[in-house]
């Protein structure tokens, strides 16, 4: 076990995290700030314990000081929030027109969200009748540059935080056809900019060919991407109209307007 050099053993990660969640819960039952002095008596940790895990929550924003010595809930906090409302929305929003979409290709759709260096789906209408075995469930995550809705997120980036991308991920590949050269990207977000939507080539998994179209807020940001998955010999091109129509009609509920600018 490691220690510390005044002698001290470390406390267990576990433990920390509990602790930290005691703290939060408990600020987030004051509608003031409180003192650390009432925090340690509320929570029963150590005036010491209580002010190192308040400093840390402190440096992420997810606790700030009102005054010296006295704490409350901070702004990190209201931004994951919104994040997680505006996720649901966008839920909310896409699941009856995609369950219609469905029906009409007999093929998965999917909402995926981005989430820092990966999409993860959140939502999914599907069927056996398709004949193709959906292999990540909600929740799941992959790669954006191996994704069609991935795809969409990297195409809104600026080319610096593209090229950032690229080295901080290696563009690693899952299949003989995933893009793993940077100028290869670079030339496919160029389509994507120009075209509104995206494909995946089997770049994921082999056999599996997507197309995807953007869900926008009515600020006319990217919240979420709206993806057919299909066997790669069934996937129509003719299902893009579709597609496109489902999609802008899930911004329209979100806020959109045709002629906002987007990302």
């Amino acid at each position: 076990m490691r220690r510390k050099e005044s002698g001290h053993v470390d406390t267990p990660a576990v433990q920390v995290i509990e602790r930290m969640f005691s703290l939060i819960d408990m600020l987030a039952s004051r509608a003031d700030a409180i003192s650390l002095k009432d925090i340690s008596e509320k929570t029963g940790l150590h005036p010491s314990t209580a002010h190192r895990i308040l400093n840390d929550l402190a440096i992420g924003r997810y606790v700030e000081r009102a005054q010296p010595g006295s704490y409350r809930l901070g702004m990190r906090l209201l931004e994951l929030g919104n994040l997680v409302k505006g996720r649901l929305n966008v839920r909310d929003a896409a699941l009856a027109p995609m369950r219609a979409l469905h029906n009409r290709i007999q093929q998965p759709v999917n909402l995926s969200v981005r989430q820092g260096d990966e999409i993860v789906y959140i939502e999914r209408a599907y069927s056996e009748r398709s004949g193709m075995q959906v292999v990540r469930a909600i929740g799941g995550r992959a790669p954006l540059h191996l994704t069609s809705v991935g795809k969409l997120f990297l195409s809104v980036d600026d080319a610096a935080r593209v090229r950032t991308y690229a080295t901080r991920t290696g563009l690693h590949g899952q299949t003989r056809n995933s893009i793993t050269q940077l100028s290869v990207l670079e030339r496919e977000l160029s389509k994507v900019r120009q075209m509104h939507y995206a494909h995946d080539n089997e770049e994921l998994e082999l056999g599996v060919r997507c197309m995807a179209c953007g869900i926008y807020d009515d600020q006319g940001k990217l919240l979420a991407g709206l993806s057919i998955s299909a066997p790669a010999s069934l996937l129509d091109d003719s299902w893009l109209a579709k597609l496109r129509a489902t999609a802008h009609e899930i911004s329209n509920t979100l806020g959109f307007v045709a002629g906002t600018s987007r990302d």
